[in-house]
């Protein structure tokens, strides 16, 4: 059950919902849970959220500015790191408050959706790589 709620709780922290998966990982760490497990857990969900978020920004970005879901503010600045460095930008997907922001740009612009999971993917599993290791 564990791996299924660190999966849920990582796949909604990828959406614009301020949510940890990294304190749920560090708990089920503590907990002796299997650290593969939870890292295919958290990278699948993660990963699927972005996923979510590309086609919220390929579908439905200018409802979410007229909703103020998503600031003008966030969205030009991550619109100018994505156009400055393409695809590469997507690597710091995992990062806080820009991180989904280029996520949903990346879906405005059309990217390329295989090389989108690609840098989404290295990007998500890299932190939590990274997280398992040195704790």
């Amino acid at each position: 059950m564990s791996y299924i709620s660190l999966f849920f709780v990582a796949l909604m922290a990828a959406t614009i919902l301020p949510i940890s998966s990294e304190a749920l990982l560090i708990y089920y760490l503590h907990d002796e849970k299997s650290a593969i497990l939870l890292l295919i857990a958290a990278g699948v969900g993660n990963t699927l959220g972005s996923i979510i978020n590309y086609y919220i920004g390929k579908k439905g970005s200018e409802y979410l500015i007229r909703k103020e879901k998503i600031s003008t503010i966030r969205l030009q600045k991550s619109e100018n790191i994505f156009k400055r460095y393409g695809g590469y930008a997507l690597l710091l997907s995992w990062l806080p408050i820009i991180g989904d922001p280029l996520t949903l740009v990346a879906g405005l612009l059309h990217y390329d959706i295989k090389k989108f999971i690609i840098f989404v993917a290295i990007s998500k599993f890299g932190r939590y790589v990274l997280i398992i290791f040195f704790l």
